[in-house]
């Protein structure tokens, strides 16, 4: 397994590629941050976001719908808000009866539940265009530029430098295991319930050993070749006149989306 098989970054060469990492990563975390204080119900606002995310698709060289069809992965995990849409008082809209319990649906309930789906959208939308557009190494030296935690940049950085270390190191495991088991003819692997679940317990016990013998050793390597615990780049990057054309037009976008939902 290759070191970008995880790695979702589209090499191409457009107004979004070319822009600053320092200032992708900041752009999509003011994004994320001004529709989560944006009022409940702010619809308006929310479109005036999503334009802006449609601009960035169409400047990024990808296609509008290239984080559309993306995005609905996290739709599923915005269903946990679900219990605010009787929790909180408001004008009933529906109700049902769930066994003993009478749930009544209200209109602020709706309102929230649907405005947490929507900011959860629109962020996700816009942190599938920032590694669509950015290389992960650019991303960790962005955020260690911006003043993050060194220990959390190198934490984040051998996480994704040595994941796909870890990747092979299961697989192997699971061939050893899959050479040394007998399967029936139906295709049905034999042992019980509870010997499979031993031998899982024994693999995961494995591949924790040799994960952890394996960053020993190239935590040793490194610091025989003068690691010092920082990550270094070989030339940091300069502003540019489109980085700061970028940044006036996000915080000209951002005022204006706060100004509409609080006002409309």
């Amino acid at each position: 397994m290759h070191s970008h098989a995880f790695d979702r970054y589209h090499h191409k060469h457009s107004f979004v590629h070319n822009l600053d990492p320092r200032v992708k990563v900041a752009t999509t975390v003011a994004f994320i941050l001004s529709n989560a204080l944006l009022p409940d119900g702010a619809w308006v606002a929310f479109l005036a976001a999503y334009v802006f995310m449609l601009a960035a698709n169409a400047c990024s060289g990808l296609g509008l719908g290239f984080t559309f069809r993306r995005s609905f992965i996290a739709l599923p995990f915005a269903l946990a808000a679900v219990t605010v849409l009787f929790s909180i008082a408001g004008a009933p809209v529906a109700s049902f009866q769930l066994l003993r319990w009478n749930i009544v649906i209200t209109d602020a309930g709706l309102a929230r539940f649907m405005s947490i789906v929507v900011r959860s959208w629109l962020s996700v939308q816009m942190a599938i265009l920032l590694v669509a557009t950015t290389e992960f190494s650019k991303i960790v030296h962005a955020l260690r530029q911006l003043r993050v935690p060194a220990i959390l940049t190198v934490i984040i950085s051998f996480l994704y430098r040595y994941l796909f270390v870890l990747a092979d190191e299961a697989m192997r495991l699971m061939r050893a295991r899959a050479s040394r088991s007998a399967i029936a003819s139906n295709g049905k692997g034999g042992g019980s319930a509870l010997w499979r679940a031993r031998v899982a317990g024994n693999m995961a016990g494995q591949l924790f050993l040799r994960s952890y013998e394996r960053s020993d050793r190239v935590y040793n390597a490194m610091l025989s070749r003068g690691y010092t615990g920082e990550l270094r780049i070989m030339q940091a990057r300069q502003f540019c006149a489109n980085d700061w054309l970028m940044i006036c037009v996000l915080l000209l976008c951002l005022a204006f989306t706060q100004i509409v939902g609080r006002m409309l």
